[in-house]
C-alpha cells in the first residue's frame, strides 16, 4: 500500500508544481553568474532529478516489472543517453520548443509506460512495441523539457557546455540515487504476497499522474494563448 501513498501523495500535490521547475534561488544563481562552475551545475543536475517527478515516475514505470539488475541498467542507460543528448544540444544550439507542449508529452509517456505495463498495447492491437526503443524516445523527449526550460534562464555562454556537462553529470548521479531508492522500495513490495494483486491498480494510479501532468500542460498551453 506505500506505492499508492506514494503515488497518491504525487496527485494530490502536482497541482502546484511544474514539470523541471527550477526553483527561484536557483534561477537567480544561474543568470548571475558566468564562467565555468562545475561543482554547483552537478548540484543543481542532481537536485532537479531528485525532484523531478515527472522523470521519476517514468523510470518508476520503466522498472516495474524488471527484476534482473542488468535489465534494468540496460533500460536506464539508454533513458539516460537520450534525456543527456537533448539536454546538452538543445540548450547549446538554442533549440526552442514551448514548455507547455514538451511537458505534455512527458506526462503522456508515463501514460504510455503504464499502458505497456498493462499489457494494453498487446490486448488492443496484437502487437508489443519496442521497449528499448520507446525508452530511448521517450528519453530524448525528458531532455527536450530541461533544455527548453534551461533556455529561459539565460545562462551565460561563458563557460555553457562545461557547465551544461557538469549538469548532465549530476542529472545522472540523481537519477542514480532516485532509482536506488524506488529499487529499495519495489524490492520490498515484491516480497509481499500482495505485489501480484496490486500491480494493476498501481499502474492505473500511475497512468491517472501521467494523465494529470497532460492535462495540466495542456490547460496552461491554452490559457498563456
Amino acid at each position: 500500500m506505500a506505492t499508492f501513498q506514494v503515488i497518491g501523495l504525487f496527485l494530490l500535490t502536482c497541482v502546484d508544481a511544474f514539470a523541471h521547475a527550477v526553483t527561484q534561488g536557483d534561477k537567480g544563481y544561474i543568470q548571475e553568474i558566468s564562467g565555468v562552475h562545475l561543482l554547483p551545475f552537478t548540484y543543481l543536475g542532481a537536485k532537479h532529478m531528485m525532484t523531478g517527478y515527472d522523470h521519476i515516475l517514468f523510470l518508476l514505470g520503466v522498472i516495474f516489472f524488471l527484476y534482473k539488475l542488468k535489465h534494468i541498467a540496460v533500460y536506464v542507460s539508454l533513458f539516460a543517453i537520450g534525456h543527456s543528448t537533448t539536454m546538452v544540444l538543445g540548450v547549446y544550439y538554442n533549440i526552442g520548443i514551448n514548455s507547455y507542449l514538451i511537458d505534455a508529452v512527458i506526462g503522456f509517456s508515463v501514460v504510455y509506460k503504464a499502458l505497456d505495463n498493462l499489457g494494453a498495447f498487446q490486448r488492443w492491437f496484437g502487437v508489443q512495441p519496442n521497449t528499448k526503443a520507446a525508452t530511448l524516445v521517450f528519453g530524448l523527449i525528458h531532455g527536450f523539457g530541461l533544455a527548453t526550460k534551461i533556455q529561459t534562464y539565460e545562462v551565460s555562454p561563458d563557460g555553457l557546455l562545461p557547465n551544461l556537462l557538469a549538469f548532465n553529470v549530476g542529472v545522472e548521479i540523481g537519477q542514480l540515487l532516485a532509482l536506488a531508492v524506488i529499487l529499495i522500495g519495489m524490492s520490498y513490495w515484491r516480497r509481499t504476497a500482495g505485489f501480484v494483486r496490486h500491480a494493476y491498480s498501481a499502474n492505473v494510479v500511475m497512468m491517472s499522474a501521467g494523465f494529470t501532468l497532460v492535462g495540466m500542460q495542456l490547460t496552461g498551453y491554452f490559457v498563456s494563448q
